[in-house]
């Protein structure tokens, strides 16, 4: 993983997220705006698996668990594919907080990836 595009990654989740949770509290509906910005969470984490699949062979070789960062990985692309999913067929308000609690999951998980991509006993 690299470092500053996982940085880049996580901020955009956050923001993705509060934003998300904001309108959610706020009464909201899942709109264009709030579904887009879990939609570019989602094309940054097709960019990460990209990135997995590159970096080994361009010399940035995973020092963790191979396995468990797949697992975080294919978790983390799945996660706003579910959510924006229930956002889509459940159009109420807490399909909007729903959508920021998987952005901010999705932080997480990706920092969780880049522990285990670069610390050996993670």
């Amino acid at each position: 993983m690299i470092l500053w595009f996982t940085v880049v990654q996580i901020v955009v989740a956050l923001a993705a997220g509060l934003f998300c949770l904001i309108a959610g509290f706020a009464g909201r509906r899942p709109s264009d705006y709030t579904v887009g910005s879990l939609l570019l969470v989602e094309l940054l984490l097709i960019a990460q698996v990209v990135i997995a699949i590159i970096a080994p062979f361009a010399g940035n070789p995973p020092t963790g668990d191979l396995l468990e960062f797949w697992v975080y990985l294919i978790a983390a692309v799945l996660l706003p594919i579910g959510g924006i999913a229930w956002a889509l067929l459940e159009r109420g308000r807490w399909s909007t907080v729903v959508l920021g609690v998987v952005a901010v999951s999705l932080a997480i998980m990706l920092w969780r990836m880049q522990t285990i991509w670069t610390l050996p006993a993670a």
